[in-house]
């Protein structure tokens, strides 16, 4: 274990199983000496969490629905009774109805639409807010992107649109909280196996490209996410703010695919 995180809390949420983003980004985080709570939806995915949670030492435990207000004012009350502040907030929180990807982005309709920018991009601020009071001698607020944001990427559709107003939100965020010493960054990684991911359509054709074209031919890890999200939330990242952070193997650099690929 190291120490690079010794003494500092944070909340994690969106871990959905261990191979989840999240999981990896709070396993290098507990790795470091960080104590960590957890939020969950609904009892299902509770009972997924809690044994991951306690693996790490952790039995801070919280159900949240970033839609339900209430929720949200009770978690943050527990964190301010049982730590008295808070030092870093993992934000992996996305949602679309996946029938809306597989196919065409024009057919978006307007109710998903809403519901996938609220939860997808509007829980980050109202987190943030609600996190601010709390970041007591500053702090570290991570979200999760992808390149979908600023580029068309097949079946992607409307999360596309969610992730540029997301990051959009990250940079107009740093800049208010940056006053009381509070960071705000994203991390971007390629493709990933997760619950999330397998819901886009022809994932698995995606991943097998970037992994094949990337300038490292290969796609990024847990563990390089988890480590990247170290450096943000530690006193190494003090001058860090308002990034997008990619993690995806330098595929980000290519105008084209490889060569041997075309």
């Amino acid at each position: 274990m190291g120490e690079l995180m010794k003494g500092k809390r944070g909340l994690v949420m969106g871990v959905a199983n261990d191979r989840s983003i999240a999981w990896g980004i709070a396993r290098a985080l507990a790795d470091e000496g960080a104590g960590l709570a957890f939020t969950y939806q609904g009892e299902a995915f509770g009972k997924r969490v809690e044994p991951l949670a306690q693996s790490l030492g952790s039995d801070f435990l919280m159900d949240v629905d970033v839609l339900d207000d209430e929720s949200l004012d009770r978690a943050f009350r527990q964190i301010e009774t049982r730590w008295g502040g808070l030092d870093f907030l993992i934000h992996a929180i996305a949602y679309s109805d996946k029938t809306e990807l597989t196919g065409r982005f024009i057919n978006t309709t307007r109710d998903n639409f809403k519901n996938s920018l609220t939860i997808s991009c509007y829980s980050l601020i109202d987190l943030a807010r609600r996190a601010q009071p709390l970041m007591k001698d500053g702090g570290s607020i991570i979200t999760l992107t992808y390149a979908g944001s600023n580029r068309v990427t097949p079946f992607y559709n409307v999360m596309g649109v969610a992730k540029a107003a997301l990051e959009s939100s990250v940079r107009y965020l740093a800049n208010d909280l940056g006053p009381e010493g509070i960071r705000v960054n994203a991390i971007s990684p390629g493709p990933m196996k997760t619950l999330a991911g397998a819901a886009i359509g022809g994932a698995r054709k995606t991943y097998r490209h970037t992994e094949a074209n990337a300038p490292l031919r290969a796609n990024a890890t847990l563990e390089a996410i988890g480590g990247t999200a170290v450096w943000l939330c530690s006193d190494w990242g003090a001058c860090t703010t308002g990034e997008i952070v990619l993690v995806d193997g330098g595929y980000h650099v290519l105008g084209m695919p490889q060569s041997e690929n075309l």
